[in-house]
């Protein structure tokens, strides 16, 4: 039996305890009261705007509609508070006996599964935290319902809270859920429709009548009951509204713009101002993007007028302005309702032949020119480690005799290929691929020159962009410029120099020899790769093509924009269907016709360049003795000297700087139409 002074001991530091306790709640209490009442503009949704300053319309797929207390049906609010918090009039925003119970359960359970959060708390999470189960979420909802509570009206809560709790399909708040299940405002609401509607938040996936009708209907049965014996509601209101027959509408929301687009914009935003998406989302933030709303709808259009809407087959496509690193169109898939996943930012896939530019400037670093030959014939790689390698072209098609560089290119020819990257070498390969902005992880093997190693259509999209604008690495991005719900500007994007990391001379000459991917001067033992697009281009554009057994890509640049297209299965299905691998061109060649401008695209030419008429087969300059002739480029002291007919050297120094003169690339456009 404990002595006296052992029972007094007991008793102070129980009472020490409770002291501190109460010491520390007192201390919570003044913080929030010294913190002051927290922002309630969070209440709206994010405003999307496009570069030219439109409203990009819907906040993809979602709908928000505030609306105040007394246009809500009373039995949709004392339906909603009797299942989720009984008690909201009477507690201060925790509801304690709650909260010891939740707390006990979880600990024994060793889980968070249980929660005891008043409406309050559920509001405070709506309007300022994540939904992740955390103990550092918990007590931060906790304070923040504090503050609630102690600056605002029950009233004004309630309103907040019936406005932004989510129903499912895209549905916040009761009015959006009302008119999205039933086609009605929430004044007009049933018994029945509004005892279904406050079931569905507790799981807006589980108990959607739309997902789960028999789970759905419990819940609803549930909610009434508690109506029933709260005396909200009659015994004949009870009966009547369990046996409604309840007819859901299921309203379509507006056809949404520009999706994957303003979902990437909100994660920059967040990531800008260091908040979470969801107080974004909701936080009445104006976001100014980069969006070209014209560039968008094209690319949109594009891909829904080449894949049928029946089919499983997917699309994702990204264009960057080169010269500043705007996005300004994005397209993450063929429909953002059946799938949000974004595949021309998160999902990685074999890029093909489309890799192969990255390879090629690196020959051009190390000695190559338009004009350098190498035999096309069916070859097998000894390779160092003993081990052998044997890749093929298309069809199985050689020239069985030496190439130029500018017909490798323009015929996608993988023996080419291969033989350039063990020349080059795996290393030298691998550091320009990250000249190139590619950050994904490539493999030091031969194949990697025909596009084995899997990246996204951002990185390759961007890796073009570096082509097109000279050499330039510029960072791309989506948005401009960020203001708060009360019009304070937040975040304004600097402009972007770009960092030199290509040879300019390099860039311009590669350029050149992508556009010969359109030319069919180049053909040779087989068609040039874009050879189905000549009749569709009126205008010149650098490309390359790449197909897989699962994936199609097209991606190419004119001097104003760099658009990368991709098209295959996500389950990465083998596209046996020969016409779905020309997909990708097709979408792409038409979004660049539709978005062409002035026309003319000419690659501003930098200077110690020279262009030249070169017989594509030999390399060598061309004249009116030979069969074939294209305009090539070349550094200075890099250009052939010998003509295509007899090889013979006779070339004078003044006809080298002639070549130089800007107006080359006048003459070479005129040539190709």
């Amino acid at each position: 039996m404990k002595s006296l002074k052992e029972m007094r001991l007991i008793y102070k530091i129980i009472g020490g305890i409770i002291l501190l306790i109460i010491a520390g709640i007192l201390a919570i209490y003044l913080l929030a009261y010294l913190m002051g009442p927290p922002n309630l503009s969070n209440q709206s949704p994010a405003v999307y705007y496009d570069r030219e300053g439109e409203v990009i319309e819907d906040t993809f797929g979602d709908s928000y509609e505030w609306v105040s207390l007394e246009d809500i049906d009373a039995s949709a609010i004392q339906a909603t508070m009797v299942i989720e918090d009984n008690r909201f009039f009477d507690h201060n925003g925790l509801d304690f006996f709650r909260i010891a119970k939740s707390l006990w359960n979880n600990f024994v359970t060793g889980s968070l599964k249980e929660g005891a959060s008043t409406i309050t708390q559920q509001y405070a999470r709506n309007l300022y935290l994540s939904a992740e189960k955390t103990w550092s979420r918990k007590l931060q909802e906790a304070f923040y319902a504090i503050r609630l509570e102690m600056f605002y009206s029950k009233e004004e809560i309630l309103e907040g809270y019936m406005n932004t709790i989510y129903y499912g399909h895209g549905a916040h708040g009761i009015e959006a859920a009302s008119n999205y299940f039933f086609g009605k405002p929430a004044y007009q609401l049933s018994l029945a429709e509004a005892s279904m509607l406050a079931g569905i938040p507790k799981g807006p996936t589980y108990y959607s009548p739309l997902n789960h009708l028999e789970n759905a209907t419990d819940r609803q049965h549930l909610i009434l009951r508690r109506m029933l014996e709260n005396e909200l509601i009659t015994e004949a209101e009870y009966t009547e509204a369990i046996n409604e027959a309840l007819s859901y509408q299921q309203e379509e929301p507006v056809e949404d713009e520009a999706s994957f687009f303003k979902e990437e914009a909100l994660k920059e935003a967040a990531a800008i101002l260091d908040k979470d998406v969801e107080e974004i989302k909701l936080g009445g933030y104006q976001l100014h993007t980069t969006l070209n709303s014209d560039y968008q709808q094209e690319m949109e259009l594009a891909a829904s007028e080449t894949i049928d809407e029946e089919s499983d087959l997917e699309a994702a496509g990204i264009s960057i302005v080169p010269q500043t690193g705007e996005i300004a169109a994005m397209l993450g898939g063929t429909d953002y309702k059946e799938s949000s996943y974004n595949r021309a930012m998160d999902a990685k896939r074999m890029p093909g032949s489309t890799f192969k530019p990255i390879l090629y400037y690196a020959a051009l670093e190390n000695g190559y020119t338009a004009s350098t030959t190498l035999t096309s014939e069916a070859t097998t790689f000894e390779l160092a480690d003993g081990s052998t390698y044997k890749p093929s072209n298309f069809n199985g098609y050689y020239a069985d005799a030496p190439i130029t560089l500018a017909e490798a290119i323009a015929l996608s020819d993988n023996i080419y290929a291969v033989k350039t990257a063990l020349y080059v070498g795996g290393e030298r390969f691998l550091k320009t691929a990250e000249k190139f902005g590619i950050e994904s992880d490539l493999q030091n093997v031969p194949s990697l020159a025909l596009g084995t190693s899997s990246v996204s259509v951002m990185e390759l999209t961007n890796a073009y962009a570096r082509l097109a604008n000279g050499g330039k690495a510029v960072t791309p991005y989506l948005i401009e410029k960020i203001t708060d719900a009360d019009g304070k500007t937040l975040y304004t994007h600097a402009k972007q120099e770009g960092e030199s990391v290509l040879d300019e001379k390099k860039a311009f000459i590669l350029t050149q020899l992508l556009t010969g991917m359109f030319d069919e001067t180049l053909n040779n033992y087989t068609s040039v790769t874009g050879a189905s697009l000549q009749s569709q281009l009126t205008d010149i554009y650098a490309g390359k093509s790449g197909t897989t057994d699962f994936d199609s890509w097209m991606m190419g640049y004119s001097p104003v924009v760099s658009t990368g297209i991709w098209v295959g299965y996500d389950d990465h299905r083998e596209m046996t269907n020969v016409s779905e691998t020309a997909f990708s061109k097709e979408i792409w060649a038409k979004y660049m016709e539709n978005i062409d401008e002035d026309g003319k695209n000419v690659f501003p030419m930098p200077s110690g360049v020279v262009g030249l008429p070169i017989d594509p087969v030999s390399g060598l300059r061309a004249d009116t003795n030979c069969e074939k002739s294209r305009i090539m480029f070349y550094e200075k002291g890099t250009e052939p000297l010998g003509y295509c007919h007899n090889g013979d050297i006779d070339q004078r120094d003044e006809d080298i700087e002639d070549t130089e003169d800007p107006g080359i690339l006048e003459k070479w456009f005129d040539s190709l139409f």
